[in-house]
């Protein structure tokens, strides 16, 4: 299957950010390429960003896109192709009470409660622990994505939710927030395994995971999700670790 069936129209408009602050090497300074945020068919292109390397963030798509770097490569996983591991089958087992919920992605009193707890914890004075409602919804639900949210619970209990986008042919993982105190649990770990498993049941072929960087302590856990395709710049393939070693 090709990963872009679809020609880009010959009027699609993309822009340069200016530079700024890397958000995940604080010594480097960042550019991105982004669609046109006003362009009113963004939802009929975004299956196609996707397979270009592209992102969603709020309503904005892009692409890193760095003077002298290349650490970002996007990344996916090919559903029917993925196995899960050792660790991964653990977390499964640790958390076999652990109940899924595709809902709507529309922000409930819950779920901006645990979403502020977890930005408390792990962005402390990083800019996103200010977020309110509004900043909620302009990050993770949008206005023109297909959008869901799974709900992860026990015995009731929201313990996490995955922001998940919905294309015809994938998913896309947008944004993981959980219960801070439950952190050995593997919540974000079992979030993908989650989105995995609702991938391969709606025979889906590919779960997007964004970016990964290898050796970035934040960002390097997705290479555990084997195999993983990367994207480099041109189609997809399968990622030799050994390259980033």
């Amino acid at each position: 299957m090709r990963d872009n069936p679809v020609p880009p129209p010959d009027d699609l408009r993309l822009f340069h950010t200016g530079e700024h602050p890397c958000g995940y090497w604080p010594d480097r300074i960042a550019r991105d390429l982004v669609f046109d945020p006003r362009d009113p068919r963004m939802a009929a292109h975004y299956p196609l960003a996707l397979g270009w390397g592209f992102r969603r963030s709020g309503d904005i798509v892009y692409r890193p896109h760095c003077p002298g770097c290349r650490a970002c490569v996007a990344v996916r996983i090919p559903v029917a192709r993925f196995t899960a591991d050792r660790s991964q089958r653990r977390c499964l087992a640790r958390n076999a009470r652990v109940e899924m919920r595709v809902c709507p992605a529309e922000r409930t009193d819950e779920h901006f409660a645990l979403y502020r707890r977890y930005l408390s914890a792990r962005h402390h004075d990083g800019g996103m622990d200010t977020h309110g409602a509004m900043e909620f919804d302009q990050f993770l639900v949008g206005s023109w994505n297909e959008g869901r949210f799974i709900e992860l619970r026990e015995d009731g209990r929201l313990l996490a939710v995955a922001v998940t986008d919905v294309i015809e042919t994938a998913l896309s993982a947008v944004y993981t927030f959980y219960d801070p105190d439950l952190r050995e649990r593997g919540l974000g770990t079992l979030a993908i395994l989650k989105q995995l498993e609702w991938a391969r049941r709606e025979h889906r072929p590919h779960l997007y995971l964004g970016y990964w960087i290898a050796r970035h302590p934040k960002m390097d856990y997705k290479r555990r999700f084997r195999p993983l395709e990367g994207f480099d710049g041109r189609r997809w393939r399968d990622l030799d670790f050994g390259d980033y070693a």
